[in-house]
């Protein structure tokens, strides 16, 4: 069974390194120490396998234990791997120098980890099945000793044998670095035959460059009398001239008199071994889809980075990217191309950069960019310009030319935060506040953003509360015909009656409702409550008004509206004729096929849309004709100001004649005064609603109102 000493003074480290190597080989068995002294007095007793330890530690640094250790018996055979940062690299020279075989950079990569520990116990395996079978050997000859010559000649060949058939490439030079033993697993790696290359000089059979290497250690182990534990190092194989990578550990073999006389060399071929070390490292820590850093990996540079900021005393900047209104992309071309797009994305964004800055991907449509040595904020200014105006080119995906822009967050360091967590937290934030001042720009992090970013917390815990304890209920704001002056429909309005702060108007949470998925829940409850009640009103024996109800675009990309709307309507008894469906700008945005099916689908089963603040945002002719749209709902920006802009007169009245001319009805929304409502008649206006007419109404209330639909608006029943 194999043995493995951990040493950290961290609790925390030196549980990960434990785990870490007691995954490496079934059966391996840990002992973990928080101190060197208490490690140095339990390895005095017993036998390693392989020691893991930290650089630096309270009372005795990494250097001094390893000093300590190799004088122990046995201590000078087994590889030593040291752990430190990066910002301590001089540290691991003086380790190496003390005599430890390798180390790892702090935070230890876990695929590196496991590759690493299973090469050098794979050639302490090997060094010991050697040792063990030249110590038998030994014992017979011993035994032997006083017998006959052929019995001693016997044992000779079985020492013979037993090193020819070792798996690992074996061979023993004299001080004068010529060859006077090879088996066979080294003469097949270096083309040899038979006795071949006996006598001969390292130099004359493997190059000058590779006897150097070798003649500097052999002097080392024939001078300190000690073995050197396993390290890597490369030699070319003659023929295919192809560089492999050996794993090598040498040890002195001694004379009668006690001197040590040659060197043993034992090596094992682990070139296959580093290269699936390097596939695992590249699969662990790159995106799959970009080729660009991963989250985990785009963390430890983070942290590498920092400390070099740090001990240079330097600044750097984070720049957090997300791409604007990318799901749309995803939902009307396929999850193909967007992934494409994030592929160029990726290629681009490196474009942008210098050689010494870094992109990652963190994950969905989000990348990272970390600009070192900045001078000072307007280096990542130009920066996030720059990556900006990368996106003004289309971007070709399978013959489509998909236009798409970003939002970018910017952080400094040190002034905004000393850590990977809190930078990119920080950058997040700055993000968002990109994204709410209009998308496609960037904006740097403010401290007040942490308060807004509690507020938001808040916030959704306690909308999630209200979906649970149902505080969402339905006012209804009732739309009046300006001929006749009768209400004929009505609009239902999502209100959510918070227990402290009393009835909250959507236009404070439909945002983060749908940020974090729940628009889809609050708007189902508010389409059923609403058509429920329509059915109540009817049995009381109201008129069948017509109902409008605002859906999410996210249900129409869902696809789900059309089966929402004929279940809703089975369940409740709702005429289909009687329902009317508010298209947003988000709809109309989205434009996809499944969505055009959804409405031509509902169209043809008797229910009827509208287009809400028409005027506004990307209202056009096209998505007029488009869409199967039976009215225009003109925005109250434009009816607040009639009577005092003739501009916005000017565009009232084109609405209205333009949607005559196609056969539309328009509502204007949002009237206020008698002025108002007047001149919008006078425009030819079909219908209106707003406060004048009445405020949205709790559904007791609204019935109250049928008493008075005779009378025209502003007039007083005697």
């Amino acid at each position: 069974m194999l043995s493995v000493v951990v040493i950290d003074d961290r609790v925390t480290n030196r549980n990960i390194l434990t785990r870490l190597a007691m995954s490496v080989e079934e059966g391996i068995r840990v002992k973990a120490f928080a101190s060197p002294q208490p490690a140095l007095d339990w390895l005095a007793a017993n036998s390693v396998d392989l020691v893991i330890t930290d650089y630096k530690m309270p009372d005795m640094d990494g250097a001094d234990f390893i000093r300590a250790f190799r004088a122990l018996p046995g201590g000078s055979e087994v590889p030593v791997v040291v752990v430190t940062v990066y910002e301590e690299r001089s540290y691991c020279y003086q380790a190496l120098e003390a005599g430890a075989t390798d180390f790892l950079l702090s935070p230890v990569d876990h695929v590196e980890f496991r590759a690493r520990a299973r090469n050098l116990l794979t050639l302490r395996k090997q060094q010991k099945l050697l040792a063990q079978r030249a110590d038998q050997l030994r014992q017979e000859l011993a035994l032997r000793a006083a017998g006959p010559a052929d019995a001693d000649a016997a044992a000779q060949r079985q020492l013979r044998q037993l090193v020819e058939a070792l798996p690992a490439m074996v061979s023993v030079t004299d001080p004068q670095g010529r060859v006077l033993l090879a088996n066979q697993a080294h003469r097949s790696f270096f083309g040899l035959t038979g006795r071949q290359g006996l006598g001969d000089s390292l130099a004359a059979l493997h190059g000058e460059d590779y006897a150097t290497r070798h003649e500097v250690m052999n002097a080392k182990v024939l001078e300190s009398g000690e073995a050197l534990p396993g390290h890597e190092q490369t030699a070319i194989r003659p023929g295919s001239g192809e560089e492999r990578i050996l794993l090598t550990a040498k040890a002195p073999l001694f004379d009668d008199a006690g001197q040590a006389a040659d060197v043993l060399t034992v090596a094992v071929d682990v070139t296959e071994l580093k290269h699936a070390e390097l596939r695992l490292r590249q699969q662990a820590g790159h995106d799959p889809m970009t080729g660009l850093p991963n989250r985990n990996f785009l963390r430890d540079y983070l942290e590498h980075a920092l400390a070099r900021a740090r001990r240079t005393e330097s600044r750097a900047a984070v720049l957090l990217l997300d791409l604007d209104r990318f799901k749309g992309v995803n939902d009307a071309f396929g999850l193909a191309c967007g992934d494409l797009l994030l592929r160029g994305v990726g290629e681009r964004l490196h474009a942008c950069l210098r050689e010494s800055d870094a992109i990652g991907r963190l994950g969905g449509d989000e990348f990272v960019v970390l600009q070192s040595d900045i001078r000072g904020p307007d280096d990542p200014r130009a920066l996030a310009q720059r990556l900006c105006e990368s996106f003004n080119q289309p971007f070709l995906i399978k013959g489509e030319e998909l236009h798409i822009s970003a939002s970018i967050g910017i952080t400094l360091f040190p002034t905004d935060g000393h850590a990977p967590d809190r930078l990119l937290k920080n950058a997040e934030l700055a993000m968002y506040r990109a994204k709410a001042n209009g998308r496609n720009g960037s904006c740097f992090y403010a401290p007040q953003m942490n308060l807004v970013a509690r507020r938001t917390g808040l916030m959704e815990r306690e909308l999630r509360q209200a979906f649970a304890a149902d505080q969402f209920t339905v006012h209804y704001q009732p739309q009046r015909d300006l001929r006749s002056d009768k209400i004929l429909g009505m609009e239902a309005l999502l209100r959510w009656r918070h227990p402290r702060r009393g009835m909250v108007r959507p236009t404070e949470f439909i945002g983060l409702a749908e940020e974090i998925g729940l628009i889809g829940p609050i708007t189902e409850r508010v389409l059923d409550l609403a058509c429920r009640q329509h059915g109540r009103w009817r049995e009381a024996g109201l008129p069948p008004l017509r109902l409008s109800v605002n859906l999410s675009p996210i249900q129409f990309r869902e696809n789900r509206v059309v089966g929402l709307i004929e279940r809703t309507l089975s369940n409740t008894g709702l005429e289909p004729a009687q329902l009317e469906i508010e298209l947003t700008e988000g709809v109309m945005l989205d434009n996809s096929e499944l969505t055009m099916e959804s409405l031509h689908r509902l169209r043809e089963i008797g229910v009827s849309f509208s287009l809400d603040d028409f005027g506004t945002g990307y209202s056009s002719l096209a998505y007029v004709k488009r869409l199967p749209v039976q009215r225009l709902k003109i925005d109250q920006s434009f009816v607040h100001r009639l009577g005092r802009d003739g501009q916005d007169e000017a565009i009232v009245r084109a609405i209205i004649d333009l949607g005559h001319s196609l056969e539309l009805q328009i509502t204007a929304e949002g009237v206020e005064t008698l002025e108002q409502l007047e001149r919008l008649r006078q425009l030819g206006c079909d219908e209106a609603q707003g406060d004048l007419i009445s405020p949205p109404l709790p559904a007791e209330a609204f019935a109250v109102l049928f008493e008075r639909t005779e009378q025209p608006v502003g007039v007083t029943p005697a």
